[in-house]
């Protein structure tokens, strides 16, 4: 299967366009006929989820360019915002009409056939309608606050992706007023779908979405009025938050005021159902004040993402992935201590296949430790409930220094890192909103513990991937546990630098956003195609999420040139051309889209026969070298390095869940051909190191 591409004009892919190809690849995961059908009902979803995201954050920011009258091309590519928003209208639209026909044409029957309904209104029999009144008149009725459009009515702000009917009425209310016409929100506080009991709705399981029985008893809402009929509609703002953070003199609180805010940015997408009648969509459109490219029929459920409620719901286990064991380390029996390994060696955790408790626990063993003097953390997202959190809490509590540097503007997280900020606070931690203007980005712990000859020794933990315990069972991370000095010596420079907002110290070992990490990477590439020119080995494979900084690229484009083999594993945007004659015919782009989320960033460099191997938690973007906090470690122990490439060689033998990216912008789902044995990475990843000890090493 090949994914139409679109054309440019030069050797750069457009940022927005690149993104819209990944969330493509995710949604095309449903039409694999391989993977359990809850599974791929819920790629659809996420789809929905990513298109939601992609168009409050994406879609919102180049319309309020637009709107400050800003003309200029939105990158190298040179398209103009006008002509990417063009662009991305047409892609959209196409995306969102497949969504759903996969939906309508194959999942909703195939549950139909497993004894999963999800019943139309037009399929209710008497006895699950007068069951579903019950349920609307108990439940439902009393939540709901419909508003008669009239003079002293005008039409509401819409919520943010909340869902509505725009309700068509005749005659009028008992105020005389007849306006012809009403909104309806759907509760938010509800759950989406409610089921039938046995009973009632036969066997198997039958479920109806709780809108579907607003809509049925519409008339229940407006006594002594006809509706005439009502149409589901959805808004979708802007949600980006701005801060003037030189002008802010309290971050947390500014940062508080904003999110109120954020439910009611400017529209950039209206979804409605396709059987809504000309005359209202056109009235949607002039009250929402919004583009007509900007409008969306949905032959089907508006928002998508209500059908993953059937993911609570239905736990029979033949519709999801097998569940597998995740490798705790393997730690001396007599001390049973992380301290006591990592005196000896370093230890690797390959996240989902290693479990992120052993982060867990060593940091509950360093609150216990009555030689661990201090704690320092970065927390980007950490999750509700976070045992991380709590085992801070505990440090603190146990008379540690407990320094903890929380990034409040970790998009969509934000609310989330406030009230985590303000409950580190009340337990005496030391809280630091990092550096203005930079996002601290890092993913960094550490421990000074004063070791049995009175010598203080630090103890690091450094990831690809957040300290939250749920993302960590379904995105792909590395992190390095060490207690390696100038790993250790390093770290700390990177905490005092950033509570004490003096300059940047020198580093030893690691690479240092914004300040050598982009400069590190250049020269890396550039020391390749020097050895490509001299005759010597030379390759890069480089691993990450993303791949858009306009230099690097040119710097891959002249290591190319130069006779430098380049893999490039990039999930999502991808703003280098491959397969150009002259330009990047060393260069293969391929994208690997599966049961896991593709997350940790890994940078390989032959360095004449001396590898050099680096994990980073920055992507190749502007923002991650140039505006944000990030580190980059290297690999220093052979057989971790070792363990490392063979995992990257290993994506780049996959023939079954890998897209590789085609001069032109489109994307090849590889399959296994002719006698060839199918390779799937992840699967492979998952039995090579699932359920094993592990031993430092």
């Amino acid at each position: 299967m090949t994914q139409q591409g679109y054309m440019v004009s030069n050797a750069f892919f457009n940022r927005e366009l690149s993104l819209l190809e990944f969330h493509k690849r995710v949604l095309y995961q449903a039409y694999d006929h391989s993977l359990p059908l809850m599974e791929r009902l819920r790629f659809v979803c996420i789809f929905a989820t990513n298109l939601d995201e992609f168009f409050e954050v994406r879609v919102g920011g180049l319309v309020e360019m637009l709107e400050l009258n800003a003309s200029s091309p939105t990158g190298p590519d040179g398209l103009s915002q006008e002509q990417t928003l063009a662009e991305v209208s047409g892609r959209a639209h196409t995306l969102v009409d497949e969504q759903y026909r996969i939906l309508n044409d194959q999942l909703l029957p195939m549950l139909r056939d497993n004894d999963i309904r999800v019943l139309r209104r037009e399929e209710w029999n008497e006895a699950q309608v007068a069951h579903l009144k019950q349920v609307f008149e108990t439940d439902i009725l009393p939540l709901l606050s419909p508003i008669g459009l009239d003079p002293a009515h005008p039409f509401p702000r819409i919520l943010n992706k909340s869902l509505n009917f725009i309700v068509k009425l005749d005659g009028k209310d008992a105020f005389g007023r007849n306006s012809g016409r009403a909104i309806v929100q759907v509760p938010r506080s509800l759950n989406h779908m409610v089921e039938l009991p046995p009973e009632v709705g036969g066997e198997g399981r039958t479920f109806v979405f709780i809108s579907s029985i607003i809509h049925y008893f519409m008339a229940e809402i407006f006594i002594g009025m006809t509706v005439i009929d009502s149409y589901q509609f959805r808004l979708t703002r802007n949600s980006d938050i701005f801060l003037d953070e030189e002008e802010t003199e309290d971050l947390l609180r500014a940062v508080q005021g904003e999110l109120v805010y954020r439910q009611y940015g400017d529209e950039v997408r209206l979804e409605v159902a396709d059987t809504c009648p000309k005359e209202l969509e056109d009235f949607l459109v002039k009250r929402c004040e919004i583009t007509t490219r900007g409008v969306y029929r949905i032959n089907g459920p508006v928002n998508m993402n209500r059908l993953s409620d059937l993911f609570d719901l239905i736990k029979d286990s033949r519709y999801y992935f097998p569940p597998f064991v995740q490798a705790m380390p393997k730690l001396p029996k007599r001390t049973n201590s992380y301290f006591a390994a990592l005196k000896k060696q370093d230890i690797l955790l390959h996240h989902p296949f290693d479990s992120f408790h052993a982060v867990v626990d060593f940091l509950r063993e360093a609150a216990s430790d009555p030689n661990v003097l201090a704690i320092k953390q970065t927390l980007y997202r950490a999750g509700s409930n976070s045992p991380v959190v709590d085992a801070l809490v505990a440090a603190a509590k146990a008379g540690k220094e407990v320094t903890a540097i929380v990034e409040l503007r970790a998009r969509f997280d934000e609310e989330q890192n406030v009230a985590l900020a303000e409950r580190l606070q009340r337990y005496g931690i030391h809280v630091i909103y990092g550096v203005v203007g930079f996002k601290t980005h890092a993913k960094m712990l550490l421990v000074a513990r004063r070791e049995e000859d009175s010598t203080l020794r630090y103890y690091v933990h450094l990831g690809t991937g957040n300290y939250h315990p749920k993302t960590t069972m379904l995105y792909t991370d590395y992190g390095l546990m060490t207690s390696d000095r100038t790993m250790g010596e390093d770290v700390y420079r990177v905490f005092l630098q950033l509570s004490s907002m003096g300059k940047a110290s020198k580093m030893e070992c690691l690479l240092y956003a914004p300040f050598t990490l982009h400069k590190g990477m250049v020269r890396r590439i550039r020391a390749e195609k020097e050895n490509a020119e001299n005759g010597k080995p030379a390759r890069i494979i480089a691993k990450m999420n993303s791949l858009y900084e306009e230099e690097l690229t040119n710097e891959l484009y002249a290591a190319a040139r130069a006779g430098v083999k380049i893999d490039l594993i990039v999930r999502g945007i991808c703003q280098l051309r491959p397969g150009m004659e002259g330009l990047s015919d060393n260069i293969q782009v391929r994208s690997i889209v599966g049961r896991l989320l593709e997350h940790s960033r890994v940078f390989y460099f032959e360095n004449d026969g001396n590898p050099e191997l680096y994990c980073s938690s920055a992507d190749w973007m502007i923002r991650n070298m140039f505006h944000r906090v990030e580190t980059c470690f290297p690999i220093k122990h052979k057989k971790i390095r070792d363990r490392i490439i063979e995992d990257l060689e290993l994506y780049l033998a996959d023939n079954t869940h890998a897209w590789l990216l085609q001069s032109d912008g489109s994307y090849q789902h590889l399959q296994p051909k002719g006698g060839e044995e199918p390779i799937d990475s992840q699967a492979i990843l998952l039995e090579r190191w699932a359920a094993r000890q592990l031993t430092p090493v």
